[in-house]
């Protein structure tokens, strides 16, 4: 009698939780994006206990030791907190909710168990803008920024006009019969903004390319996350 032989999988790396779901009473199914594995799914046993669920929040930076008995089914995960980036954020809903969108933009965008060093790093640099007083300017560009590693790179400056409305300059591109104004800021990447109508507007942008360039033709709804976090800019 021979042995069924079964190909076991063991690593360990440093990760970001970008989602968790409950699978049973104890354990949640995971996505983590790791550093050296890309975007990897995986069981945490025991992830609603006391012990370890406060560390398990979307957007915290994990060390993780992965096992898996077979490469077609889901295999486990162990993990340590590494640096627990969104509880500094729980009384400030505007950038939890903003790690909530931007974590969620990563688990839709990306493929599994594909490496890129690029996404890894970007979403470390997330928690650092985080901390600057223009946040929201510079997440508007983290979105571009992202979907440029990607493959989707809106290049606003080859598709605008510039124009003087009075002393103002202004920025559009044509749309069926009707300029479409871009806000200046995305164009002049150096400007400060204070008005938050104006950075609304940016974030809109966007997401109207995000939804029409990416989700739509591969039949991907828009995130619920991302509408709530522009909920709660409003």
């Amino acid at each position: 009698m021979f042995k069924k032989f079964e190909h076991i999988m063991n690593w360990s790396d440093e990760a970001f939780l970008i989602s968790k779901n409950r699978y049973n009473e104890n354990s949640l199914i995971t996505e983590l994006f790791t550093q050296k594995k890309g975007k990897v799914s995986g069981i945490i046993f025991g992830g609603t206990s006391k012990k370890i669920k406060n560390y398990l929040q979307i957007g915290n930076k994990l060390h993780v030791n992965y096992n898996s008995k077979n490469e077609n089914r889901i295999g486990y995960f162990k993990v340590e907190i590494l640096n627990a980036y969104s509880p500094l954020y729980f009384d400030h809903k505007q950038k939890l909710s903003c790690i909530a969108s931007a974590m969620n933009l990563i688990k839709i965008l990306t493929a599994e168990s594909q490496t890129n060093n690029k996404v890894y790093f970007i979403i470390q640099n997330l928690f650092l803008i985080l901390q600057d007083k223009d946040w929201l300017k510079k997440y508007i560009f983290w979105e571009l920024e992202l979907l440029k590693i990607l493959g989707y790179d809106l290049e606003l400056k080859n598709l605008v006009k510039k124009d003087f409305e009075g002393s103002k300059t202004v920025y559009y591109a044509n749309s069926t019969n009707e300029k479409k104004y871009i806000p200046n800021f995305l164009i002049e990447k150096n400007l400060e903004v204070d008005d938050l109508n104006t950075l609304l507007k940016g974030l809109r942008l966007v997401g109207d390319y995000l939804d029409k360039t990416i989700l739509r033709p591969n039949n991907i709804n828009y995130p619920n996350s991302r509408l709530l976090f522009l909920n709660t800019l409003k």
